[in-house]
């Protein structure tokens, strides 16, 4: 991995040690060349592999976890960006959370939890998939939970571990219980809860909508892994590079999710492979289905696929969109937050168009 300014790389390490956070990040996005996405101009040269994340481990042996990480306890009211500082706490064990409700959401609002990628803070992601200004828009709920350096040290949802697989284990059992805490504290429609993510959180997401098919009636995986793609490192690296097929892990009886996904066709993080994975996986479980694809472009931006699954009553139940040319990026997302890629389709909207479609019955 090639610093285009070594001495600017020591100046942030300097400001990292002395405690000027913000600013030696600044320097660090400004100077990495193609490490992450959102931070090269061109988010095609943004897939670098997980050896890109070498120089900021040495880095970041020097730092604290950002304050982000774990937030304070006590919970006075919404910060200056309009997040409520939130925690789940079970089996001694306490997961943390960015909470965004609309100022003018009623009863029985729809939630949707947003599972970020590797290095991201909840309010990174919040920036870059702009979901908040949706909820403003549309009336829903949005639930970040946080990862800490403490649980992975890239910050990583553990999608790779089977402790982290399964149902009433590990991470999915948090999440799972975060989800059903905002539901009850918000009196959100519960059958209308949603859940999604970007690379390790889409991973993440799947891995939510597989162990809890009975709380979430629609999954979206953008730049993820299917469900059980890996069950240590090194078959994780694996299955990013060549794909991972899905786990023997049956859903729980008698619910098939539906599943929207994104994937860019040059991302060099996360093969794009996996994105297919997903849909097979799941095609397996949905019964009878028809498929259509069609085509687009966004206007000075990408080229894009869209293939529609439809079940016997003519309802999508997956959708599959392509973006060509598209990087290890949230298609459409702000350049205030990482990982992003604003020439593609508005993965955001999408996705949100696609879970109102659904929701749980009975």
């Amino acid at each position: 991995m090639a610093f285009k300014n070594p001495a600017a790389m020591a100046e942030a390490l300097e400001m990292t040690r002395s405690g000027r956070l913000a600013d030696a990040t600044a320097i660090i996005r400004a100077t990495v060349s193609g490490a992450f996405a959102g931070v090269s101009p061109d988010p095609v040269e943004q897939g670098a592999g997980p050896t890109c994340l070498e120089p900021l481990r040495a880095l970041s042996s020097h730092t604290r976890s950002e304050r982000a990480d774990v937030p304070a306890d006590a919970e006075p009211g919404a910060d200056e960006h309009g997040f409520l500082q939130k925690s789940y706490t079970s089996a001694k064990k306490t997961l943390h959370y960015r909470l965004y409700v609309p100022s003018k959401v009623g009863v029985g609002a729809p939630l949707v939890v947003m599972l970020h990628g590797c290095t991201q803070s909840a309010e990174d992601f919040a920036r870059g998939t702009g979901m908040n200004a949706l909820a403003d828009q549309h009336g829903f709920i949005v639930a970040y939970p946080s990862q800490t350096h403490a649980a992975n040290a890239q910050k990583c949802w553990n999608w790779f571990k089977p402790s982290d697989q399964q149902r009433d284990r590990g991470e999915p059992a948090m999440i799972a219980g975060l989800t059903r805490q905002v539901i009850a504290e918000q009196h959100c429609d519960e059958g209308r809860v949603y859940v999604a993510g970007l690379s390790a959180g889409g991973a993440a997401a799947a891995i939510m909508a597989n162990a809890y098919p009975d709380i979430y009636a629609a999954v979206g995986v953008h730049s993820g892994l299917p469900c059980e793609a890996a069950r240590d490192l090194p078959s994780a690296l694996m299955a990013m590079r060549q794909g991972g097929r899905a786990g023997s892990s049956a859903p729980h009886p008698g619910r098939f999710v539906p599943v929207i996904t994104f994937h860019g066709d040059r991302d060099n993080t996360v093969s794009e492979i996996n994105s297919r994975d997903i849909v097979a996986a799941a095609s397996a479980l949905a019964g009878p289905l028809t498929t259509r694809s069609e085509s687009g472009q966004i206007p000075r931006g990408r080229r894009y696929t869209r293939e529609i699954s439809l079940n016997a009553r003519g309802q999508a139940v997956i959708e599959q969109w392509t973006i060509h040319g598209g990087g290890h990026a949230w298609s459409g997302g702000s350049a205030t937050g990482s990982y992003t890629d604003s020439l593609g389709p508005d993965a955001s909207s999408e996705m949100l168009r696609f879970f109102f479609e659904h929701r749980m019955t009975g």
